[in-house]
């Protein structure tokens, strides 16, 4: 007798945005340039897949031997090695704004369109990024994850919150840099979710700046987004011609200003996501299909970053 899947928690975050709808479909909001789209040859993509996958491959074997080097040192090969992860899958990446001083701790905020999100982070501001617990036993990359420095936070766990928080908390007080999606899921790049504040109490605790970036694509064919499988996403990247992401690095906000963490929350999401941004205030709203972070697989990518409640 088959299982019904069990219903997703109500505070878990879901994005209206669907493989069906939006950039995920159409990876050009304009009809005239929809169609006039045409997606790279596949001898050209199945050759971009093939460097992406190995590029991760080569960070996976060499991790063992840079995970024990210096901070400094472990996060300039971290940002090498994930620049060419994005650029193996044919992805241009551009950096705008002033990037801030090393070793200042800070909690990273960014709005959330795809897995390329992660290494396009890291390829700019590495740090400890924020992962759901179930990330950890993963064959390869949950032992990849732990090394890395991941912080993994229990989704389901409510009660286990205020720990995680410190834990995050406690990374900022060592001079850290935590890197976090606090929309909670993935959306298509046009539209956006509500920052969950739940993770800026460890910026208050601590007095620690915020650095908001946003982070865009064009074309968007990068989003994944609902039901999308990480197969056809990957796909859909290596085929979509001149793919650039750029990673806007935004004015900091510091936490002194705003020591309330909804306060803080609002402050970086006016910040990340302006016009024409539709933040939706209500994540339910409009009744969304079961985000990607929300779908019960046995594949890993079915989720690619921690949901956060408020």
């Amino acid at each position: 007798m088959n299982r019904a899947a069990p219903a997703p928690s109500p505070w878990l975050p879901t994005a209206p945005c669907t493989p069906g709808r939006h950039c995920a479909a159409h990876p050009d909001p304009v009809p005239a340039a929809r169609a006039a789209f045409r997606p790279a040859p596949a001898v050209l993509a199945c050759a971009r897949l093939a460097a992406g996958l190995a590029t991760v491959l080569l960070g996976v074997v060499l991790l063992p031997v840079v995970g024990p080097l210096p901070a400094a040192a472990r996060y300039a090969l971290v940002r090498l090695w994930t620049r060419a992860v994005v650029r193996a899958f044919g992805v241009r990446l551009i950096v705008t704004g002033v990037l801030p001083g090393s070793g200042r701790p800070a909690l990273v905020v960014a709005n959330h369109v795809s897995w390329l999100d992660v290494p396009v982070v890291a390829a700019v501001l590495p740090g400890r990024m924020i992962a759901k617990r179930e990330v950890r036993g993963w064959p390869v990359l949950g032992p990849l994850a732990a090394l890395g420095g991941t912080l993994f936070i229990d989704r389901d766990g409510l009660r286990r919150l205020p720990g995680t928080v410190r834990e995050v908390a406690g990374a900022l007080a060592g001079g850290g840099r935590v890197i976090v999606f606090p929309e909670g899921s993935t959306w298509c790049g046009r539209d956006g979710g509500r920052f969950r504040p739940a993770l800026f109490q460890a910026a208050v605790d601590t007095g620690s700046d915020i650095q908001p970036v946003r982070i865009g694509y064009r074309p968007e064919g990068a989003a994944y987004v609902g039901e999308d499988p990480l197969g056809a996403s990957l796909w859909r990247v290596v085929r979509t011609p001149g793919l650039t992401v750029e990673i806007r690095i935004l004015d900091p906000i510091s936490a002194i200003q705003y020591p309330d963490r909804r306060l803080l929350a609002a402050a970086a999401q006016q910040a990340v996501l302006p016009a024409p941004y539709r933040a939706v205030a209500s994540d339910s709203a409009k009744r969304p299909s079961v985000s990607v972070h929300q779908r019960v697989s046995s594949n890993p990518a079915s989720a690619n970053s921690a949901r956060t409640p408020s």
